[in-house]
């Protein structure tokens, strides 16, 4: 079917056809129809087989009759890639935003926008706000909605769904799966037609390597020529057929290791044009970040060679560049812990799947399942270049070849459970439904929960227990009151607004009304106390120093382990550290984390610092000031004498320090500072100092291709 054939605006068809899109799959044939007619859908097929686009040609098709779309994501980065596809329609006159983070805000402007690109978090936050908004909504797609399997995500955007569907009925509901074994109970679950293909653009072989073969699927062999190890071998043996790898390993470190040991076999594979591409890279992610790390140099060593590693510590910037090498072809190999093959849009001619056993807390060595294998294998083939694409799990043993090939290459995806069930999903989203009125009363709110997947498949009775003792809870706790009605007191609304578990909030309030004056740390060490705020490992050779640590601080509240309170002062220690400008390769080194670990440890530690801050107008107006002004210090990392300095954008805790040692300590003092002497400073160089200086309102001539952002910290950070 041609896009020239279907009932959608001609415009729409132009912009989609620049693209180099004219024609559907046969998957999107099948689906257009009921999405172009409303009705609600489930998508289910293998990945890079063009679900996004059924869903943009339906709720395109309906803002420009006059609708509201909202597009739910499970990641950031999925959010940014969703906006940056939408964006080029903004020409027929409709407007996208994407809106994530932020939690305590219903975001008012959004009301101006047509189609809205956010995560389940932000959607759900949306909804405890009241956002009266989504009562117009016309299309609301649930992108990877096979994540309710998730412990962590599928519970948020379970219930985002069945509220969605309860205050507005009307609105269109299609939801894109990865292929799994119940998407047909997840199409009646959602009252959707249900679309079911394993179809894909490039065909897809799948088979395991051992000992200088491949045996696929269908028993056929191939051999691999002798060429050292075994995975520099099976990557130079894509290179000279002009491919790219996908390596996907279990734990951050073998990323590295594997990538500096690939080097030499990638290496030769690059042209003139690709060194010099990766070299600028490199250099420019280098050279551009006002705190360098040791983690950067080493990622740009392997990005001049052409092999990168990809995992949680780096930052956003540095995955983006990564990511945006290996699409534009340059970069040959990317070595990735599985969190890559979550949505995003990054295929390669062969997948390498060397891990399918990973490390759990509590439960040592466990196989990781069929779905997240069938995940990574997706990622495999690159249309309109590949004629097929390979996934290769690696065996260690030959009789590990039936093992993988039986429980993995042969086997389909398990089906997808609801974790609704688990207390602190039912703690949080319990909490919600009643302190937004969106219940008022036991039996309404069980009504509620029938409409929820988790009661599609087990029945509400199999929760009554877990909803009874979660009640019980926020009762005892002064969040609820059980009276007639269901109603929130307003500990439990303003919890319920600032989006943290209500365990979380109990924690903070504890902390808040205690009798001891407590310092920083102590304030620190409370959120790092909270369910919300994950703790830091602790390694042998933490034991001494962090032992050391807790024997001397003073603490709000007390934890009932020594174990859990070693591990909250480790985490503690590290937002210390950062606030107290702590360098962040030492960080790094010292804990033994990532630049984007900080930055999420960071970025949790100041929403909890908040929380804790606005339950603080509850419980204890004293503890406002200490608690602003350590809000204000975290999100920059710096003492509070260089606040003023780092309000400014492009000023982040290094160019503010450097700053400040040379007797400038306001932004008072910049406006009179010539821009020659303020470029001389080290970490800030002329573009830099240009920036700083308009926004301090003086007249100066800015590069051409400036633009917001570009000389910051956090661009490469």
């Amino acid at each position: 079917m041609r896009l020239a054939d279907l009932d959608i605006d001609p415009r729409v068809q132009r912009i989609i056809e620049s693209q180099g899109i004219t024609e559907l799959y046969p998957p999107q044939e099948e689906a257009i129809g009921p999405a172009l007619a409303g009705e609600n859908l489930v998508l289910a097929i293998p990945t890079a087989s063009g679900k996004s686009l059924v869903a943009y040609l339906a709720l395109l098709k309906s803002v420009l009759n006059g609708g509201k779309a909202l597009y739910i994501v499970p990641l950031r980065a999925l959010a940014t890639e969703k906006y940056e596809d939408l964006k080029p329609f903004e020409e027929l006159g409709i407007r996208v935003a994407l809106s994530m983070g932020d939690y305590d805000s219903d975001e008012p402007t959004l009301v101006s926008y047509d189609i809205i690109i956010a995560t389940s978090e932000k959607a759900d936050s949306l909804l405890r706000h009241r956002t009266h908004w989504l009562k117009q909504l016309s299309v609301v797609v649930a992108d990877e909605v096979h994540l309710i399997n998730d412990p962590g995500r599928g519970p948020t955007l379970e219930v985002t769904l069945a509220k969605l569907r309860q205050v507005n009925p009307r609105a269109q509901v299609i939801a894109l799966s990865a292929t799994i074994a119940n998407s047909a109970e997840l199409a009646r679950w959602l009252e959707a037609q249900h679309i079911v293909s394993a179809w894909r653009p490039v065909p897809l072989r799948e088979g395991v390597y051992f000992d200088g073969g491949i045996t696929w699927s269908d028993l056929s062999h191939h051999l691999i020529v002798p060429d050292g190890d075994d995975i520099p071998a099976l990557v130079r043996d894509t290179l000279r057929e002009g491919g790219q790898c996908l390596l996907f390993v279990n734990t951050r470190a073998s990323t590295e290791t594997l990538a500096r040991k690939l080097r030499p076999a990638v290496k030769p594979y690059l042209r003139r044009q690709e060194v010099t591409t990766l070299s600028k890279a490199a250099e420019s992610m280098m050279g551009r970040q006002e705190e360098p790390t040791s983690l950067a140099r080493r990622l740009g060593q392997n990005l001049k060679a052409g092999s990168a590693f990809h995992n949680a510590g780096l930052t956003n910037p540095q995955r983006k560049i990564v990511e945006d090498l290996f699409r534009g072809g340059a970069l040959k190999v990317i070595v990735a812990t599985p969190s890559l093959a979550m949505g995003i849009n990054l295929p390669a001619r062969r997948v390498i799947i060397r891990d399918v056993r990973r490390y759990e807390p509590n439960y040592g060595y466990d196989f990781i399942p069929i779905l997240e294998v069938k995940q990574m294998a997706g990622r495999a083939g690159r249309p309109q270049y590949d004629e097929f694409g390979e996934a290769i799990l690696l065996a260690r043993y030959e009789e590990d070849i039936s093992v993988l090939m039986d429980n993995y290459i042969l086997a389909g995806p398990e089906a997808i459970e609801s974790k609704l069930g688990s207390e602190p999903a039912l703690r949080m989203h319990l909490l919600a439904a009643i302190a937004t009125g969106h219940v008022q009363t036991e039996k309404e709110l069980h009504a509620f929960m029938e409409r929820t997947f988790y009661a599609y498949q087990r029945g509400v009775a199999m929760m009554e227990e877990g909803i009874e003792g979660v009640l019980g809870f926020l009762e005892e706790e002064a969040m609820i009151r059980r009276e007639e009605a269901l109603k929130p007191t307003l500990f439990g609304r303003r919890t319920s607004d600032l989006y943290v578990d209500p365990l979380s909030a109990v924690v903070l309030r504890d902390a808040l009304k205690s009798e001891r004056k407590g310092d920083n740390f102590a304030y620190l060490h409370a959120i790092a106390a909270t369910p919300d705020m994950p703790t830091l490992y602790l390694g042998r050779k933490d034991y001494e120093w962090v032992e050391e640590k807790a024997a001397t601080e003073e603490y709000f509240i007390e934890s009932e382990d020594e174990d859990f309170l070693l591990a909250e002062v480790k985490t503690a220690s590290l937002l210390e550290d950062w606030m107290e400008e702590v360098p962040e390769d030492d960080i790094t080194k010292k804990f033994r984390v990532g630049p984007g670990d900080i930055r999420r440890m960071v970025q949790m530690g100041e929403w909890l610092l908040y929380a804790m801050h606005e339950l603080g107008r509850l419980f204890s107006k004293k503890r406002l000031r200490p608690l602003g002004r350590l809000l204000a210090r975290i999100g920059y990392g710096v003492k509070e004498e260089l606040l003023d300095l780092t309000s400014l954008r492009g000023v982040g805790r290094v160019r503010a320090r450097a700053l400040f040692k040379r007797d400038i300590k306001t932004k008072e003092d910049l406006r009179t500072m010539e821009i020659a002497a303020l470029a001389r400073i080290p970490t800030i160089g002329p573009g830099i100092a240009k920036g700083i200086l308009a926004q301090l309102g003086r007249k100066v001539e800015v590069e051409e291709g400036t633009r917001e952002g570009q000389y910051g910290l956090y661009d490469f950070d």
